[in-house]
Protein backbone atom coordinates (compact mmCIF):
# COMPACT_ATOMS: atom_id res chain seq x y z
CA UNK A 1 0.00 0.00 0.00
CA UNK A 2 1.12 3.72 -0.89
CA UNK A 3 1.27 6.68 2.06
CA UNK A 4 -2.01 7.72 0.48
CA UNK A 5 -4.20 4.45 0.77
CA UNK A 6 -6.09 3.23 4.18
CA UNK A 7 -7.76 0.64 4.93
CA UNK A 8 -11.31 1.38 5.90
CA UNK A 9 -10.85 0.27 9.74
CA UNK A 10 -7.41 2.57 9.75
CA UNK A 11 -9.47 5.23 8.24
CA UNK A 12 -11.99 4.81 10.61
CA UNK A 13 -9.76 5.08 13.59
CA UNK A 14 -7.68 8.04 12.34
CA UNK A 15 -10.23 10.00 10.29
CA UNK A 16 -8.44 13.49 11.47
CA UNK A 17 -4.75 12.47 10.32
CA UNK A 18 -6.62 11.51 6.86
CA UNK A 19 -8.56 14.38 6.09
CA UNK A 20 -5.34 16.56 7.65
CA UNK A 21 -3.15 14.45 4.47
CA UNK A 22 -5.97 14.91 1.88
CA UNK A 23 -5.97 19.02 2.79
CA UNK A 24 -1.91 19.27 2.41
CA UNK A 25 -1.31 16.50 -0.23
CA UNK A 26 -2.37 14.20 -2.99
CA UNK A 27 -6.32 12.11 -1.91
CA UNK A 28 -6.32 9.91 0.26
CA UNK A 29 -7.61 6.29 -0.84
CA UNK A 30 -9.81 3.83 1.31
CA UNK A 31 -10.15 0.04 0.60
CA UNK A 32 -12.71 -2.16 1.40
CA UNK A 33 -11.26 -6.07 1.97
CA UNK A 34 -8.06 -4.79 0.08
CA UNK A 35 -10.31 -3.06 -3.08
CA UNK A 36 -10.53 0.55 -3.56
CA UNK A 37 -13.68 1.83 -2.14
CA UNK A 38 -13.67 5.67 -1.48
CA UNK A 39 -11.59 8.68 -1.97
CA UNK A 40 -11.06 11.60 0.56
CA UNK A 41 -9.91 14.80 -1.52
CA UNK A 42 -9.48 18.69 -0.54
CA UNK A 43 -12.47 20.03 -2.03
CA UNK A 44 -10.49 23.65 -2.44
CA UNK A 45 -7.78 21.75 -4.79
CA UNK A 46 -10.26 19.37 -6.68
CA UNK A 47 -13.35 19.71 -8.64
CA UNK A 48 -16.17 16.98 -8.13
CA UNK A 49 -18.72 16.83 -10.15
CA UNK A 50 -21.77 14.31 -10.84
CA UNK A 51 -21.42 12.01 -13.95
CA UNK A 52 -22.84 13.20 -16.82
CA UNK A 53 -25.28 11.74 -18.76
CA UNK A 54 -25.42 11.76 -22.10
CA UNK A 55 -27.12 15.01 -24.64
CA UNK A 56 -28.59 12.45 -26.30
CA UNK A 57 -31.80 10.23 -26.31
CA UNK A 58 -32.63 8.56 -29.23
CA UNK A 59 -30.69 6.55 -31.83
CA UNK A 60 -31.48 10.00 -34.23
CA UNK A 61 -29.53 12.19 -31.27
CA UNK A 62 -26.62 9.82 -31.62
CA UNK A 63 -26.32 9.98 -34.80
CA UNK A 64 -26.67 14.05 -35.09
CA UNK A 65 -24.11 14.12 -32.14
CA UNK A 66 -21.52 12.14 -33.78
CA UNK A 67 -18.95 14.08 -36.25
CA UNK A 68 -18.70 11.02 -38.35
CA UNK A 69 -22.37 10.58 -39.24
CA UNK A 70 -23.73 13.85 -38.96
CA UNK A 71 -26.37 14.66 -41.36
CA UNK A 72 -26.43 10.82 -42.34
CA UNK A 73 -30.15 10.63 -40.57
CA UNK A 74 -31.65 13.38 -42.76
CA UNK A 75 -34.74 11.54 -43.99
CA UNK A 76 -35.00 8.41 -42.09
CA UNK A 77 -38.22 7.81 -40.36
CA UNK A 78 -37.58 6.57 -36.80
CA UNK A 79 -40.62 6.38 -36.29
CA UNK A 80 -41.44 3.89 -38.92
CA UNK A 81 -41.70 0.28 -37.49
CA UNK A 82 -39.89 -2.25 -38.82
CA UNK A 83 -40.47 -6.05 -38.89
CA UNK A 84 -37.88 -8.33 -38.49
CA UNK A 85 -37.66 -12.38 -38.85
CA UNK A 86 -35.48 -13.66 -35.84
CA UNK A 87 -36.74 -16.80 -35.89
CA UNK A 88 -34.20 -19.45 -34.43
CA UNK A 89 -32.21 -21.11 -37.19
CA UNK A 90 -29.75 -24.29 -36.21
CA UNK A 91 -26.35 -23.54 -36.20
CA UNK A 92 -25.16 -26.34 -38.28
CA UNK A 93 -27.49 -27.68 -40.72
CA UNK A 94 -28.07 -31.00 -40.91
CA UNK A 95 -26.81 -33.11 -44.18
CA UNK A 96 -29.56 -34.36 -46.60
CA UNK A 97 -29.08 -38.50 -46.65
CA UNK A 98 -29.63 -39.27 -50.50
Amino acid sequence: MTANTWKLQDAKAQFSEVVRRAKKGPPQEVTVHGKRAVAVVDLERFEVREKSTPSFRTMKDFIEASRKYRGCAEGIDFEQRVEMDISPRPIFAAEDET
